[in-house]
């Protein structure tokens, strides 16, 4: 697999699909709120992320949130994180990846 790698895209949402849903997810997935997904893309600067029982919806997990000693996940893995923003500008959600946040 590459380092950097897409899905097929075939589970992916429509643009359109999430702009129309946005409210919707909002909702069902709040600020704080504990969060499953699959990894759907790697890219240099973070994991895209579809989340379980939001099927419109679609999560980044930036890198600036990944400890330096880790790596991101593998594409198709399954994660846990915590909701810490909804971008609205393009729809998407904010996750911290459980085991990458620092604490004291």
């Amino acid at each position: 697999m590459p380092e950097f790698s897409w899905s097929d895209g075939s589970q992916v949402p429509a643009s359109n699909v999430t702009e129309r849903s946005w409210a919707a997810t909002v909702s069902a997935l709040p600020l704080g709120s504990h969060v499953r997904a699959r990894v759907i893309g790697r890219q240099p600067f973070g994991v895209f992320l579809l989340f379980d029982g939001v099927p419109n919806a679609v999560g980044l997990a930036e890198i600036t949130a990944m400890p330096h000693h880790m790596e991101l996940p593998a594409l198709g893995a399954a994660v846990a994180g915590e909701v810490i923003w909804h971008a609205d500008h393009n729809r998407q959600v904010k996750v911290c990846l459980d085991g990458w946040r620092v604490h004291g």
